[in-house]
């Protein structure tokens, strides 16, 4: 699945795109889902366990932020757990043995959708184990105008900056050590069907949904 030069990249640069790793009619029957799932939120007028939503949700406009826990929403999307080409990916990063944390489901509506505030993963939820990543799947063409994923090569290498704020968790870096690195930042981008895999304390975040 991964070509030597795409294991090495990972360990150098802590990220990689792999490409067609999911099937056209497996993209498909997931976007068919996930439709849904977005005309199901219309009727939703605050964030509950299902639907995370942005501000300015409308029945007429919806905002779906994320869905949450979409393992449990329906079993296309727990069937990714045991997905061949993924799987596969992922013994060469991380040896035969693997285990999943758990899925989320994110969306940037158009016009606008919410950016994410640069962090690592790493400082939600630390291990003495190094071989932790995160690998995306993308549903969508992953275009510099619909807010891609931004990311410091080479940056799982060095510390894990503070993600708090007047010693209460923050979800974003708020050491300004780290700022420096953000000008570093490179755009993963990617066709439906493609996943990248980046790993747990890679420096990341991302820009606005501006495309229509």
């Amino acid at each position: 699945m991964l070509t030597p030069a795409q294991v090495q990249a990972y360990k150098d640069d802590g990220y990689i795109v792999a490409s067609n790793v999911l099937a056209r009619s497996e993209v498909a029957e997931l976007q068919r889902l996930t439709d849904d799932f977005i005309e199901q939120s219309r009727s939703a007028t605050q964030s509950d366990e299902v639907f995370d939503l942005e501000d300015g949700h409308t029945p007429e406009r919806p905002r779906l932020r994320r869905l949450q826990k979409p393992e449990q929403r329906h079993p296309t999307y727990k069937a990714l757990f045991g997905h061949k080409g993924i799987i596969a990916a992922l013994q060469q990063l991380l040896g035969r043995d693997v285990r999943h944390r758990g899925l989320k489901l994110n969306l940037k509506p158009p016009g606008g959708g919410e950016p994410v505030e640069w962090h690592q993963d790493w400082a939600f939820y630390p291990h003495t184990n190094d071989d932790v990543l995160a690998l995306a799947i993308m549903l969508d063409d992953v275009t510099m105008e619909n807010g891609p994923m931004l990311v410091v090569p080479g940056s799982h290498r060095g510390p894990t900056y503070d993600h708090h704020q007047n010693g209460v968790f923050a979800g974003a870096i708020t050491d300004p050590a780290a700022e420096a690195a953000y000008k570093r930042a490179v755009p993963v981008l990617g066709k439906a069907g493609d996943v990248s895999i980046h790993h747990a304390r890679l420096l990341h975040g991302s820009a606005s949904n501006m495309s229509d």
